[in-house]
């Protein structure tokens, strides 16, 4: 069945995309591959990935794989496969899966959502718009205190540019944790992303300040030197409103598909089989 899906995926793609002009990537017998064909063959075993992404080397092979499909398609309609019970069965199946994926590609084409709407959303549900408080920060990891605050030692007396250079030298110079070859630096992070010690300390710093005393944490001793700190922050709505837009729609469109299977259940005749007992002890 799975094997099934995945050809009517295909099959739905190609109807939709049927109408735009195509590249052709190959020619057997007449029949022409294209790039519109390599793309649906490519968004049924990679949905994340299009065609045109793909190195030279994998769309040859995509290419290849597409014409040997062309051919092995020839060689089961030359064996008569299409006369074949099972093949005959699958069609209707297939037919029936394709039938419910357009009329459900139709459903959610009618789905409206209006600006107002997705501005009343949007305003109604400013958690969900917030940009947490976040720090992009450095750390020394040291085995013991004694040594953690002797680099403290070395580093309070420097500010800005100096400060930086010096921590990120002895980072790379004495620190065990794995961000010490990229002198500590530990990227973008918001609340809660570290453990509770590291987390508490990081952010009651100061833009260009350190840790004045050891952090002490499962790990072991942090020296910290933060070097951005950004405020909470809600994202605009324009930047949203497309994202928006579509979670309404699908909203609109699950809503519907209820309401529609609730009436169409009242109006058809339904015989559930009893459901068998359990054999197992």
């Amino acid at each position: 069945m799975k094997t099934l899906i995945k050809v009517s995926v295909i099959a739905a793609t190609m109807i939709t995309t049927s109408l735009v002009a195509s590249d052709i990537l190959a020619t057997v017998d007449n029949r022409n591959i294209t790039s519109q064909d390599a793309e649906a063959f490519v968004r049924a075993t990679a949905p994340k990935t299009t065609f045109d992404q793909l190195p030279e080397k994998q769309q040859k092979m995509i290419a290849e794989r597409l014409v040997e499909r062309v051919l092995f398609i020839k060689a089961a309609q030359k064996e008569g496969v299409e006369q074949e019970a099972e093949f005959k069965e699958n069609i209707e199946k297939l037919k029936e899966e394709l039938l419910v994926s357009l009329w459900m590609k139709k459903q959610m084409e009618n789905a409206i959502v209006s600006d107002s709407e997705a501005k009343d959303f949007y305003k109604n549900n400013p958690e969900k718009f917030k940009m947490p408080e976040s720090v992009n920060a450095r750390h020394i990891l040291i085995p013991d205190e004694k040594t953690a605050k002797e680099i403290i030692a070395e580093l309070k007396e420097l500010k800005d540019d100096a400060l930086k250079e010096k921590f990120i030298e002895l980072a790379k110079a004495k620190s065990t944790g794995p961000t010490g070859e990229k002198g500590g630096d530990l990227g973008n992070f918001s609340k809660g992303q570290m453990v509770p010690e590291f987390d508490k300390a990081v952010f009651a710093l100061k833009k260009g300040e350190i840790s004045l005393e050891p952090v002490k944490t499962q790990f072991g001793f942090h020296v910290i030197y933060l070097e951005e700190k950004k405020e909470s922050t809600t994202v605009a709505f324009d930047d949203v409103k497309e994202k928006i837009v579509q979670a309404l729609k699908q909203q609109q469109f699950q809503q519907k598909l209820s309401e529609v299977a609730k009436e169409l259940k009242s109006k058809a005749k339904i015989t559930y089989s009893a459901t068998p007992k359990s054999t197992e002890k």
